[in-house]
């Protein structure tokens, strides 16, 4: 069947749409048109064996078993319909089609109805029957010859992805929630499993593909056309999960229609509720949401962290809550199959993220740890820059992450950066805010899948001949290249001291003053002093007296020191002195202790680049408010960094060891930066004095 006929049968599918009009939404018209092309070639599918069925049902009728395996293996497939109504029956019957069409689709067998279900089929019944509607959309459909001797398996497959793409279109303001573009699917598969050619041509290969958020099923539907394609022998074996009930009805029923097992695609959140959880998988692919945070599952993400660590999915850490990207990501990492003692098995995984997980997150975060545990396991196999607006939901850049545990000889250690920012051209019309597309070589389009697949087939080689025409899109780092010493830049706390009408108020609002103004009152009036002393609420008039007695105190001691107001002291022992003498000269014994001389110091230092240097138990005190941090390469000695780059300046800064932490970042842009010459002034001059006579020209014609 070539590529015209499966437009012929999309089209009369979707022209039930003339039917819909009016009475549906232009955006709603799939949740009729896809349940119903999944009834009619699930029909056309069990018409063989339909009597075999219906004798093996009434063969077991009102016997207490359970008959679902025979009428399994009575039906040929892992689904089955028992009822003896088909469409054409209860097309032929207007008045009672919603109760027909009801028991037919009740008749088949759970995993089918299931998926009806999901589609919430039964309130599409309704409102067809309400609108008239009904029987003529099913007589439309029973025109609709979808028998697989007709139209095989992997035809079907491409009929009803193209009715998920056109539904996709019409309800575009979620479009990209459901749908990747199909370019973009095809180069993820490209990269995913091109290094695999030699051993999937191999005559009886197995190979089972993963998809955590499977959305309508497009990635899984690609990789296993690539994979048959170069192998048509080959078995492939697709699983997946799906939260959005209308996607995963949609990509079950795809697998029904394939005739793959619908099994494996699981419905539910994939961090809570994992449908393969001891599965493992040849293949993982994902275009999982970008930036939606994982709130409603914390607590069970959280839990699994702390109480499995390691030996569960999330144990490398947890990034911050507003993105489960990476989530996703040590998902897909949990399901690798191990590599055994002969380099074989393992397993191949893709990803398409925005640029957030590449750098968000510093030294130590949970999105840091997340790189560091991928980078140190040497799974990163590339990371691969497309053009922006490529999505429908998103024009923002996009990136293709790569990874594998069983990396070819010369990958080992090293991570390949590949630019295709640069490879698309633009859309004749725009859909949402994908206004560009990947070519693929044909109706006279550049073939930059091929390209693209090319250069990173040829990745290593390229960036290590000059020479190469795409030498510069191409670079590859030793893995430690993305790790870094985060170090913490101290410098010593210099202060001189004065006594200023700012300092003073500081130094009689200080908590230990504070306690000395009350401790000096509080005996001459013992009902308020037992009161305070049991913390019991003082009376209005007891308030104002304390705070009256207060005031009283400490106006005493700012007496005393208004002979030393506008002072400065170089050091804090000479302040101290000053403020002792003052203090004892006016017949006072003042405050005392360590607490005070925290704060006499606090309230009147102030910072001072030749002031003091203040000392904690002998060694200079860091001054927060000079600290400085500094990312050094690892493996390069911190004290030398320190020594070249930072003490020409500030010969007195110092490194606290204790706070250094390692972290991973991937600055991709930084590394493909090119310096762009600024235009000459005399070229930008003469431009606006050019447009500045143009507008002139302009005016003057408008006032003519």
């Amino acid at each position: 069947m070539n590529s015209s006929k499966h437009t012929e049968m999309a089209n009369h599918a979707w022209s039930v749409a003339d039917l819909l009009r009016g009475d549906y939404k232009q955006s709603d018209y799939g949740k009729v048109i896809l349940p119903f092309t999944v009834l009619r070639r699930l029909e056309c599918v069990l018409e063989p064996t339909r009597d075999k069925v219906a004798e093996t049902a009434a063969r077991f009728e009102g016997q207490d078993i359970d008959t679902d395996h025979f009428l399994r293996r009575a039906s040929g497939h892992s689904f089955y319909n028992k009822s003896a109504l088909t469409l054409k029956k209860i097309a032929a019957d207007p008045q009672n089609a919603a109760k027909n069409l009801q028991v037919y689709v009740g008749s088949f067998s759970d995993n089918a109805r299931e998926v009806l279900d999901k589609y919430e089929f039964s309130q599409q019944i309704k409102r067809l029957d309400s609108a008239n509607q009904l029987y003529r959309v099913i007589g439309k459909f029973t025109d609709l010859d979808l028998r697989p001797e007709v139209v095989p398996n992997h035809n079907m497959g491409y009929i009803f992805e193209e009715l998920i793409r056109r539904f996709a279109e019409q309800s575009n303001e979620t479009a990209g929630e459901h749908f990747t573009p199909r370019e973009v699917i095809k180069l993820m598969v490209n990269l995913l499993i091109a290094p695999d050619g030699d051993a999937l041509s191999l005559p009886g290969v197995v190979r089972t593909v993963m998809d955590p958020a499977c959305g309508t099923g497009g990635m899984l539907s690609a990789a296993e056309e690539h994979i048959l394609a170069l192998n048509p022998d080959a078995t492939v074996e697709v699983y997946g999960q799906e939260l959005n009930p209308e996607s995963w009805a949609i990509c079950r029923s795809d697998l029904m229609i394939k005739g793959q097992d619908p099994e494996n695609i699981a419905f539910g959140n994939s961090f809570s509720d994992d449908g393969h959880r001891r599965e493992r998988f040849d293949y993982l692919l994902a275009n999982p949401p970008f930036g939606v945070e994982w709130k409603k599952v914390k607590e069970e993400v959280e839990d699994e962290y702390k109480n499995l660590g390691d030996a569960g999915r999330f144990g490398a850490g947890l990034p911050r809550i507003n993105d489960g990207s990476l989530l996703f990501l040590q998902h897909m990492l949990s399901k690798m199959k191990p590599v055994d003692a002969n380099g074989g098995g393992g397993s191949r995984v893709a990803i398409v993220f925005n640029g957030s997980p590449l750098f968000t997150g510093a030294a130590g975060s949970g999105e840091s740890e997340i790189r560091r545990w991928i980078l140190e396991n040497d799974w990163l196999e590339a990371i691969v820059a497309l053009p922006d607006q490529l999505f429908y939901n998103t024009g923002i850049s996009t990136y293709f992450w790569i990874l594998t545990n069983r990396k070819a000889p010369d990958h080992k250690g090293k991570v390949v950066l590949l630019d295709a920012r640069d490879q698309w051209q633009k859309m004749r019309k725009s859909l949402g805010d994908k206004r560009k597309e990947l070519g693929d070589g044909t109706n006279g389009k550049p073939n930059h899948i091929a390209d693209i697949t090319r250069l990173y087939g040829e990745a290593v080689n390229a960036a290590a001949d000059p020479e190469h025409p795409l030498h510069g899109k191409v670079k590859v780092f030793d893995n430690s290249a993305f790790g870094y010493q985060r170090i913490t830049v101290e410098r010593p706390l210099k202060l001189r001291f004065e006594l200023t009408e700012e300092t003073l108020t500081a130094l009689l609002a200080a908590k230990p003053v504070q306690k000395w103004a009350e401790e000096r009152f509080l005996p001459r009036v013992p009902d308020v002093a037992a009161k305070v002393k049991a913390r019991r609420k003082l009376t209005d008039e007891e308030e104002a007296e304390f705070q009256e007695q207060m005031d009283a105190e400490t106006k005493l001691l700012a007496d005393a020191l208004g002979p030393l107001m506008d002072s400065q002291w170089a050091t804090k022992s000479e302040a101290q002195m000053a403020f002792k003498g003052a203090v004892a000269g006016a017949g006072l014994h003042g405050p005392t202790g360590a607490p005070f001389a925290k704060a006499f110091r606090d309230a009147m230092g102030v910072r001072d680049p030749e002031g003091e240097v203040q000392k904690i138990k002998g060694e200079p005190e860091p001054d927060s408010e000079l600290r400085d941090y500094e990312n050094v390469p690892l493996g390069e000695d911190v004290e030398e960094y320190l020594k070249r780059e930072v003490h020409p300046h500030v010969a007195d800064a110092w490194i606290d060891h204790t706070k250094t932490k390692i972290g991973y970042e991937i600055p991709f842009t930084r590394h493909f930066y090119v310096y762009e010459q600024p235009r000459p002034l005399a070229e930008i001059d003469a431009e606006l004095k050019a447009l500045e006579t143009e507008i002139q020209t302009l005016l003057g014609e408008v006032t003519e």
